[in-house]
């Protein structure tokens, strides 16, 4: 006997038989058992996933004679041994009429079809038109088709196949049920390409299945036509080396290999990786592309890990690698690689484009941003926004113990505590510099317990570090404590990069000049108590807040100090507790940076950041900034809403004011900023 392709030995010949395609069949099972049945049934998909097979059980189910010939003896599980089941498994049953309507195209053809409809079946129940690829008819064709496939006579069925659906007249698809079927998964092609080699003895590596089920791209009967040419080309089994050179295909441990060198900030071993796959002439296109599919499928795994496909088993790999990236850097590699996609046709080579497009991922990665121990998985969006620009200051909230590194060993330790109240001892802290609105602000006056400072001298050394001046006599202090943060309106922008008057303090003093100290006392922990003995001239939170935008840092160094608080000064170290959202950016070469510019202060200190959970009611820079800008913008709404041409324009054209828009006036001296 001729030797049979598996595509055919192996075709459904009942729906329990079907793989996929489950909608289909429960709908046609059910409409089968309880005899609601259309006379016109239009089926459509890509090639290869059944749409002819399924047209064929559904005739095989109507003609069945196990249970009888009359219309009540229509099932949805034919037998398969009658004089009709057989004679439509062997192709020869004379009242199903298949057309190709691809080479009976002509209206001539299908008004000699039609001219047999009004005849009886001769040998089963019904007589059945099969017509694949029916949107190859000419448009006479359909015309000629219309009133018979809208009212045929009862013992006619017409079922219809195409791949294009959209190329049918809507009077043609208005009179069929239409189903649709699905594209085959790649997990669903390898389970079944495996229980068919195991019936057939054949020895088969489950990698191999996986670069078969990816070549199949959705189509069963591709699947095993290509397992069929694997078994050829392997002399009887099927062995992942062989199917990766039958079909010319990249070996996909060659591209893990390159995401692992993009992990690793590795430039020499990227190149490298580049260079081995050059050594099987692969298309560089291909490679790119097969790239950024890896990277959105990281990006999957990291967000929702329960949602990432095991295209090419390699579930677990990659979900591993996901680790290994922060989210910034996929997105970030993931665009320039759509980018350097889009640029291939104009580069020398493609092999040099694809090198040039990895190194424009190292070389744009933010520097200073470390490489990710590992990643929690699945990330957290929850703080997504804070730190955007145009995102809105949320209320601060102690976050679950252990969202962040450090989180549960902080969760237990007191929040830092607000800025001692006025005293005669302490003048309060005031972090607003004097203006046009308020008479300036004069030193503290000496006292016993503190020295009077003598203006440091003019040198060429850098003025020293001061505490927050104190409030003129009489007048109550305008910032006493850090403030609750409120929201801010969704228009902010990011914590300027210049000072702002209304956040710095003028007049710094030394603290390593031999000078006495400026302050005698700063902010104790919670629990302690107000009069506990602190190193002098330590700084506290609120002088933090009133001097960090004399630090001068910029980009990534002061959007990482801007969610910084103060946490303990003993002199010699300073402790910062950074907002957990902003982890990420937590780096050697950002806290360097700090230190310099404390130094650049007359402050000497060794600077530690670590993330933790940020106490209520306590504000960063970044949302002083925010709550500032927002009061701002309110009083400037305020302003518009109350002046008399606004509401003049509100009555005359119905005018509305848009918030949105409104920008408050700079105040003097910030127009040169």
């Amino acid at each position: 006997m001729s030797y049979q392709v598996l595509a055919r030995k192996w075709r459904p010949r009942t729906f329990h038989e079907l793989v996929g395609q489950d909608h289909v069949r429960r709908a046609l099972v059910n409409a089968l058992d309880q005899g609601r049945l259309h006379h016109a049934y239009l089926f459509t998909g890509t090639r290869g996933v059944g749409k002819t097979t399924l047209a064929r059980i559904l005739a095989k189910c109507l003609n069945c004679t196990a249970g009888g010939y009359d219309d009540t003896a229509v099932t949805s599980t034919p037998c398969g041994q009658c004089d009709s089941c057989r004679a439509i498994d062997e192709g020869r049953f004379v009242d199903l009429i298949e057309v190709d309507a691809a080479s009976r195209t002509k209206v001539e053809d299908t008004r000699e079809l039609l001219d047999n409809v009004q005849y009886a079946p001769t040998q089963g129940r019904f007589k059945v038109y099969l017509i694949d690829e029916v949107h190859m008819l000419s448009t006479h064709s359909f015309n000629a088709l219309l009133k018979t496939l809208e009212e045929p006579p009862p013992h006619v069925k017409f079922l219809l196949a195409t791949t294009d659906p959209q190329k049918l007249p809507v009077t043609v698809l208005s009179r069929c049920l239409q189903f649709t079927l699905k594209n085959m998964p790649p997990e669903r092609i390898v389970e079944h390409l495996g229980k068919v080699l195991g019936a057939e003895g054949v020895e088969f590596d489950e990698s191999a299945l996986w670069l078969l089920g990816r070549a199949a791209d959705g189509s069963m009967r591709d699947a095993m036509s290509l397992t069929d040419q694997a078994i050829a080309f392997g002399q009887g089994v099927v062995r992942q080396v062989d199917v990766a050179a039958m079909l010319g295909t990249l070996d996909h441990g060659h591209l893990l290999a390159l995401v692992e060198a993009l992990a690793e900030v590795d430039a020499a071993r990227v190149l490298s990786e580049v260079a081995a796959l050059a050594e099987q002439g692969p298309d560089f296109a291909g490679v790119l592309d097969d790239l950024m599919g890896t990277l959105h499928r990281l990006a999957v795994a990291q967000m929702v890990p329960d949602a990432l496909d095991n295209g090419h088993g390699d579930r677990e790999t990659l979900l591993a690698l996901a680790t290994r990236f922060t989210p910034e850097d996929i997105q970030l590699y993931y665009q320039i690689g759509l980018q350097g996609r889009g640029d291939m046709d104009h580069a020398p080579d493609t092999r040099t484009a694809l090198e040039m497009t990895l190194l424009r991922m190292l070389a744009f990665r933010p520097q200073g941003v470390p490489k990710p121990a590992t990643t929690p998985l699945p990330i957290s969006n929850t703080a997504s926004t804070q730190g955007q620009p145009g995102a809105p200051a949320a209320t601060a909230e102690v976050p679950e113990s252990g969202s962040a590194p450090g989180g549960a060993e902080r969760a237990a330790e007191p929040p830092p505590a607000d800025p001692m109240p006025p005293t005669s001892e302490s003048p309060p802290a005031d972090p607003v510099p004097p203006t046009s609105e308020s008479p300036p602000v004069d030193p503290a006056p000496p006292t016993s317990e503190s020295p009077p400072v003598d203006p440091a001298p003019p040198t060429s050394e850098p003025p020293p570090w001061e505490a927050p001046a104190a409030e003129p006599a009489g007048q109550a202090p305008s910032v006493a404590a850090p403030e609750p943060v409120s929201a801010a309106p969704a228009e902010q922008v990011a914590v300027p990069d210049e000072p702002v008057a209304d956040e710095v303090a003028a007049e710094p003093v030394t603290e390593t000049h031999p000078s006495p100290p400026v302050s005698e006392e700063s902010a104790t922990p919670a629990g302690d108590s107000p009069t506990a003995a602190e190193p002098q001239g330590t700084v506290d939170h609120a002088t933090w807040l009133a001097r960090f935008d004399d630090l001068g840092l910029g980009g990534l160094t002061r959007n990482l100090a801007a969610h910084c608080l103060v946490e303990h000064d003993d002199g010699q170290r300073l402790q910062l507790r950074l907002d957990p959202s902003q982890a990420a950016m937590n780096a050697e070469v950002h806290v360097e940076r700090v230190e310099k510019a404390l130094l650049a202060l007359g402050v000497t200190r060794r600077v530690n950041i670590e993330p933790g959970e940020l106490p209520p009611g306590i504000e960063t820079p970044r949302a002083m900034a925010d709550r500032l800008n927002a009061e701002r913008h309110a009083a400037a709404v305020q302003s518009l809403e109350a002046d008399p041409h606004v509401q003049e324009l509100r009555e005359a054209f119905g005018a509305r004011l848009l918030e949105a828009s409104v920008s408050p006036q700079q105040r003097s001296g910030e127009a040169a900023r």
